[in-house]
């Protein structure tokens, strides 16, 4: 196997792919009012902003960004001090042994001219990296199998991700471990870097690892206390200059106790070979893919916090409003802080579209900008305009994403390409055009063959019988009040509506304008002299309305609306 030609093809495509991803952020114009940038206006666009920021008076907030949030995830400590360490254990470990062991031939080995993996402070820094990442791991997926938002919107990326950086790193610490005790690894280390002259100098080095390091031997080595000194002189001529005590290995050492009684079988069976294409394989396979998964997050999620310390203007002036959505959707960690936040998220629970979820719409966005079509646009809209902009996605966002502005953008697009909000595709059309299209579709009580209905007050008579058609409701609603034309901006006033259904005409109150501009404020319900729920009847009629009428496909003209439905 070309180990040298893997691991740089790995490193290469890691290098194309991040270039490629990043120079997707200024390739991608998210919002209807954005158009794509030219070269040499971006180029002068970037340059302004970034003056402002170094030169400007935001280089004290970008400083403490950096220190504060990046490098210290204030923001994760300040919401959740163990989801905090969890990321700075993920956060740190990741980089130390990225940069610092996997890469040492290029840095640690050029930094340090005494650089060896198997000396202290390394061996030890080595070890408590790996251990922060696997408490990190152990954590993060203990936390999403714990909370059921979390566990309900996981993603196969997700746990591939957790799956991949456990792999790396437990393979790491059993190829160190087996390396410890491994008979096979010592001969090869003596006929490498140390002269011995006979077999009583071999046994005698031998020895002393076996006490000191916990090696293991074919044959049970010669304990007497001068083969010992013998050992003890011959390891400080040869070897203790790129070797110390193996003890320091937080998770390598004990585990090479438990192996030490299987070291010689072990051997047999090439396990430190296969251990090593293991690790390293899978290493480069994580390397590569890099920025094509969510490890990505790892360089857009520190740049995404340094553009939101820079300030909201900085990227406005500059014309790089459309770079930061970008980047924002590149930065998202998928930790599902937004959705535990979110005002709107209990709705999930009574309508199971993903996309009404913060976290997961970001994913349906990342799709349509993508060129999603047909009802993965449906389902976006749905969740974007069922969002109040109570602004709490973006106040608790970890990674510094203005969720707001993003939802803002992607609901004007989405209008402009025919998928408005609920109010606004019900105004598309008259209630006899909706009665038309509602009569090709079941009911939600019909749809549950063999179901207790759910509508309880829509479709049972006795509801509305008392109506005396007084008008009462029609005089106290506010709505009907600040209307020039009911008739014109509602379809139907509230007494109209009863009538429609007193009179079994159902389906033509579904699409009455009236039902989905209905403020709720009960006002009606509660001057009712004969104690019609006429708020609750409207409400429930908009539910219906919502699972019957909605469209699956941009809207178009009222008449080729009403003919393919």
């Amino acid at each position: 196997m070309d180990t040298t030609f893997i691991a740089y093809s790995a490193l290469g495509i890691g290098l194309i792919g991040t270039l490629w991803r990043i120079g997707r952020w200024f390739r991608l114009p998210i919002g209807a009012e954005c158009q794509p940038p030219t070269l040499t206006g971006l180029w002068s666009q970037t340059a302004r902003a970034v003056g402002r920021a170094v030169f400007g008076p935001r280089v004290t907030r970008l400083a403490k960004a950096l220190v504060w949030e990046v490098l210290l995830q204030g923001h994760v400590l300040r919401q959740d001090w163990r989801r905090g360490i969890m990321h700075l254990g993920l956060f740190y470990g990741f980089f130390f042994l990225v940069i610092f062991h996997a890469l040492d031939e290029f840095t640690s080995a050029r930094l340090w001219g005494d650089y060896a993996p198997t000396l202290n402070p390394w061996r030890l820094l080595r070890n408590l990296a790996a251990a922060l990442i696997l408490l990190g791991v152990a954590f993060a997926a203990l936390r999403r199998r714990s909370d059921p938002l979390l566990r309900a919107t996981r993603h196969m990326a997700d746990q591939l991700a957790l799956a991949l950086l456990a792999i790396i790193v437990f393979s790491g610490i059993l190829l160190e471990s087996h390396q410890i005790v491994s008979p096979e690894m010592f001969r090869t280390m003596v006929a490498e870097y140390a002269f011995i002259e006979d077999d009583a100098e071999f046994e005698a080095l031998q020895a002393y690892w076996q006490a000191e390091f916990g090696a293991a031997t074919t044959a049970p080595p010669k304990t007497g206390a001068d083969t010992l000194a013998l050992g003890r002189d011959l390891h400080a001529d040869f070897c203790a200059a790129c070797h110390d005590g193996p003890q320091s290995a937080l998770l390598s050492y004990p585990l090479s106790r438990l192996m030490k009684p299987l070291a010689n079988a072990l051997e047999k069976a090439n396990f430190d070979t296969l251990l090593w294409h293991l690790h390293f394989l899978v290493s480069c396979l994580g390397l590569a893919l890099l920025p094509f998964t969510k490890f990505f997050h790892l360089v857009a999620t520190p740049l995404s916090l340094l553009v939101r310390a820079g300030g909201t203007a900085a990227d406005a002036d500059a014309g790089l409003r459309p770079v930061r959505r970008a980047m924002g959707l590149d930065a998202c960690t998928h930790c599902g802080v937004c959705n535990q936040h979110c005002a709107v998220a209990v709705i999930y629970r009574a309508i199971p579209n993903p996309a009404i979820l913060p976290s997961e719409k970001l994913g349906a966005l990342m799709r349509w900008i993508s060129g999603a079509t047909g009802t993965q646009c449906v389902s976006l809209a749905e969740g974007s305009f069922i969002c109040t902009a109570c602004g709490r996605c973006t106040q608790w966002c970890p990674s510094g994403i203005d969720l707001q502005d993003l939802w803002r953008a992607s609901q004007r697009e989405l209008v402009q390409k025919g998928y408005p909000s609920a109010h606004g595709w019900i105004r598309s059309h008259r209630p006899a055009q909706w009665a038309a299209r509602a009569a090709t579709i079941p009911s939600a009580s019909a749809k549950a063959a063999g179901a207790p209905a759910t509508l309880d007050l829509s479709a049972n008579p006795e509801t509305f019988w008392s109506c005396v058609q007084c008008t009462t409701c029609t005089s106290v609603c506010p709505v009907v009040a600040v209307s020039d034309d009911p008739r014109r901006d509602l379809d139907l006033t509230p007494q109209q509506v009863m009538n429609m259904m007193r009179l079994q005409l159902r389906e033509l109150a579904l699409g009455a304008r009236m039902v989905w501009d209905c403020a709720t404020c009960y006002q009606c319900q509660e001057h009712c002299p004969q104690g019609v729920r006429v708020a609750d009847i409207l409400y429930e009629l908009r539910n219906e309305a919502h699972q019957r009428l909605k469209p699956d496909y941009p809207l178009g003209a009222p008449d080729e609306i009403v003919s393919k439905a």
